[in-house]
């Protein structure tokens, strides 16, 4: 055996298979590239689902973290830190809010808007007891937990779970009709992914988000944005909401905050909506913890010189350009997205996604599928134009076997 069948081996008999990984065991990385365990090098076209905007081991972000590891990395919020207030003040002026609530990963930072939306709707809404309702979109994808579930319509996440938290209302996604029927006066928030990533980067129709910001604020009813994979850079701008000049009350942010090397995810609002909770009503241990801020206050210094965005921009466009002439040979379906995030839907008869995965990887490029048919691209925004095309040609080459 090889070392990689060697490590997939033992993975295989002492983890729980809740992921079906391909077969590659990264070692090291740098930039786009992962080198296995037999030096094999491999151009990485998912960066984490966008937790790795910046590239692996980005030197800025390193540097930032080896230089808090040396000073104090936890102290738990029973006590104040140096970086915390830093971080949240960063934080709140890049999304243009005015406070912060930090957590880990994303799927407590889409719990946490859950608990804000509804303590928000009794205390200061006057919606009864036990009767807030939230309003998501079918095909959402916004993390693992019981309660996230139990509005999800993938049967995958969903079957064995139950019995299912209640209070949400799911509609079509990109339907403002649809939306517009399920508000009511008890309705405290509609949660939407501006773009849903896991179901295959579904953009929805122009117009959809300032809709949805309209009729929110005409019967006041929060609107909690999850840019956990949009934002912070992916689509051309720091958030996925700017392209239809839309600000939500809430932006929930998670992955690329984190820069690839620490989960780091937080909700950002205004005091009217932050300000409801109290000493004790909800916390992490942690959450805002000193390593966790000195690497996301890079971050936010990164974003707020606009470079990154521009690359997804320029980049994303080249991306678009190059797979939209694939759209006309058969293999290639159809070809959504925003900025350096693509989905791409492959024709049956040219295999399912997985099998062209499998054969991306085969020639040296990662990417993943979702949902049988859909492969997805989002190269880490550092990708240059040189290996980008070297990747794309990849794809050709497979397409056309």
């Amino acid at each position: 055996m090889t070392a990689s069948e060697r490590a997939i081996a033992t993975a295989e008999a002492y983890s729980a298979h809740n992921y079906h990984p391909l077969p590659v065991v990264v070692a090291t990385a740098e930039g786009s590239w992962l080198t296995d365990v037999e030096g094999r090098r491999y151009l990485d076209l998912l960066a984490g689902y966008s937790a790795l905007n910046f590239g692996h081991g980005n030197r800025r972000l390193i540097a930032a973290a080896k230089a808090q590891l040396e000073r104090v990395t936890l102290t738990s919020r029973a006590f104040h830190h140096d970086r915390f207030a830093d971080f949240c003040t960063g934080l709140a002026e890049l999304c243009g809010m005015e406070m912060v609530l930090p957590m880990n990963t994303g799927a407590e930072a889409v719990e946490t808007a859950v608990k804000t939306a509804r303590k928000w709707g009794y205390r200061i809404k006057g919606v009864p007891d036990n009767m807030a309702k939230i309003v998501v979109a079918a095909n959402n994808f916004h993390g693992r937990t019981t309660t996230v579930i139990s509005f999800s319509t993938d049967p995958e996440a969903r079957e064995d779970y139950g019995p299912y938290t209640p209070g949400f209302e799911i509609v079509p996604y990109g339907d403002p009709t649809a939306m517009a029927a399920a508000l009511t006066e008890n309705t405290v928030a509609v949660l939407l992914e501006p773009i849903q990533g896991e179901a295959g980067v579904l953009v929805p129709p122009r117009g959809y988000l300032a809709e949805v910001r309209r009729l929110t604020e005409e019967r006041n009813i929060l609107f909690l944005a999850d840019e956990i994979q949009s934002g912070l850079g992916r689509t051309g701008r720091t958030f996925a909401c700017e392209h239809e000049g839309v600000v939500p009350d809430m932006y929930i942010l998670g992955k690329a905050l984190g820069g690839g090397i620490v989960p780091v995810s937080a909700v950002v609002s205004s005091r009217e909506v932050l300000g409801v909770f109290r000493p004790g009503e909800h916390g992490s241990t942690f959450g805002g913890n000193p390593l966790a801020c000195a690497v996301a206050l890079e971050v936010i210094g990164m974003l707020r010189t606009g470079e990154y965005q521009q690359r997804a921009t320029e980049l994303g466009e080249h991306l678009h350009r190059e797979l939209g002439v694939l759209t006309g040979g058969g293999a290639v379906e159809a070809v959504r997205g925003r900025g350096l995030w693509a989905g791409v839907d492959i024709s049956p008869a040219y295999g399912t996604g997985r099998a062209i995965s499998e054969r991306m990887m085969e020639r040296g490029v990662l990417v993943k599928d979702t949902h049988g048919s859909t492969i997805r691209i989002a190269p880490p925004l550092v990708i240059t134009k040189e290996d980008l095309d070297w990747g794309l040609d990849q794809l050709r080459a497979v397409l056309a076997t």
